[in-house]
Parts: structure tokens; C-alpha cells; sequence
């Protein structure tokens, strides 16, 4: 059932251009729920955790965590909305250009507990920031262009510490009735992406068909959560 969003592309400008005509129903103005569901299994009793956030926006589930006393490294491609991040949340911050990854912006709060990278996600990676021992992944994975999905795999897993916690959100749904994004991610294709140097758990599975979905033209939308961790080695 993937054939049928193979050739859909979503070009960065068009992600801006959202951003600057404020069509960003992804957003949610809240913690995600299914973060503050699964928040214990995600840190596993550990403090300090450094969490990673790829294709970033605002979301407000970076200061929750930094309120808690974790450290967060987000990836957004549109500057608008690093900076709407921490200027709704009334955070003081800095910028900088990186010689090391040329036409992008590193963007910090005071603290330095939260730094958000302005630039393409394909263009980051561990030499930049290092590797994490957790990752939050709402509406990154199931927004990168399907044909870039082990592109991308291939990234994540490079980013991931000996110790990650890899929690991934992901959607189910008729891709015949919507073309997407978000894509349809199924299950199958999860443990096919990550499956051979981790394991991968199915922590949850709820409806999440509301209004906003049956307006595209569905009629059935499933959420799954799952913990993806690195195998151990001997």
C-alpha cells in the first residue's frame, strides 16, 4: 500500500511557505499526549537525558522537557518558526552562522539547554551535535517524502547513543483517500527501516480520527507509538 504516495514530494520552500501563510494544523499548541504517555518509558530512570527533535517547529514539548531538566537539539528548516518557539515561550536567545555547516543558523536559549539547527535535516548530522540518548519523533518521520524514508532511517540511527530511547509516532490510514502529509507509515515498513540494528516495540495504538481527517477524506485514522532501541552487541 505504498505505491500510492511514492511520487508525492513535499519540497522544503513548501514547508516555509506554511509557515508563512500559518497553514500549520501539525502544530499542537499542547504537550503531546503521547510524549507525557510514555515519558517513563522514553528516559528509563535516567536524568538528564539529551533529546533530539527532528523537523522541529515550535513545539512546545522541547520546554516541558527542558523544564525537566533534559537538554533538547531540534532540526527546522523554517526560521519563522525557531523563532516563534522562543518568543512564545518568553525565552531569551542567540544566533549564530556554523562554519561547519555552511547556510545554517544555531539558535540557544540563555541556558543553552535547548538549541534548535535552522537547516535542511539531511544536512546534519552526529559531527555536528553529537549522538542522543533519546529522540521524539511526532510528525518527522511521517512528514519526510516517502522516498527518502531510509535516507533518513540511515540518519536517525547515526544519531542514536548506545543508550537512545527512539520513541516514533507514526499514522495509519487508506493512502487511496489522501495523498499526504502526513504519509502513511505502516508498521511493516518501521521494523523494515530499523528492525536489523534494533528492536522495535509497539507501545500503543489509538484512534485519532477527528474532523480535521474526515475533511481530507478519510474515514479511519490509527496513531501507533513505538520504543525503538539498539540491539545489544557482545
Amino acid at each position: 500500500m505504498l505505491e500510492q504516495q511514492a511520487d508525492r514530494i513535499m519540497q522544503l520552500s513548501e514547508w516555509e511557505e506554511r509557515w508563512q501563510e500559518n497553514k500549520i494544523g501539525f502544530h499542537q499548541p499542547e504537550i503531546h499526549r503521547m510524549l507525557q504517555i510514555n515519558y517513563n518509558a522514553v528516559v528509563n530512570g535516567r536524568s538528564s537525558v539529551r533529546f533530539f527533535f527532528p523537523l522541529c517547529g515550535k513545539a512546545v514539548d522541547m520546554k516541558w522537557l527542558a523544564d525537566l531538566g533534559h537538554s533538547v537539539v531540534g532540526v527546522e528548516i523554517s526560521e519563522m518558526a525557531i523563532r516563534q518557539f522562543f518568543q512564545e515561550n518568553n525565552m531569551t536567545y542567540s544566533e549564530e552562522s556554523l562554519p561547519s555547516l555552511p547556510g545554517a543558523t544555531l539558535f540557544q536559549n540563555s541556558e543553552k539547554n535547548i538549541s534548535l539547527y535552522q537547516c535542511d535535516l539531511f544536512s546534519f548530522s552526529s559531527s555536528v551535535a553529537g549522538q542522543f540518548g533519546a529522540i521524539w519523533d511526532r510528525g518527522s518521520l511521517v512528514a519526510i517524502n516517502p522516498k527518502d524514508r531510509e535516507r533518513y532511517a540511515a540518519l536517525i540511527l547515526s544519531l542514536m547513543g548506545g543508550d537512545c530511547r527512539y520513541l516514533l509516532d507514526t499514522l495509519l490510514y487508506n493512502p487511496d483517500l489522501y495523498k499526504g502529509p502526513p504519509f502513511f507509515v505502516p508498521d511493516k515498513q518501521v521494523q523494515s527501516l530499523f528492525g536489523s540494528s534494533c528492536n522495535v516495540e509497539l507501545l500503543q495504538s489509538v484512534d485519532a480520527l477527528t474532523d480535521r481527517q474526515r475533511a481530507w477524506g478519510l474515514d479511519s485514522l490509527t496513531e501507533n507509538v513505538h520504543l525503538i532501541t539498539p540491539k545489544a552487541t557482545n
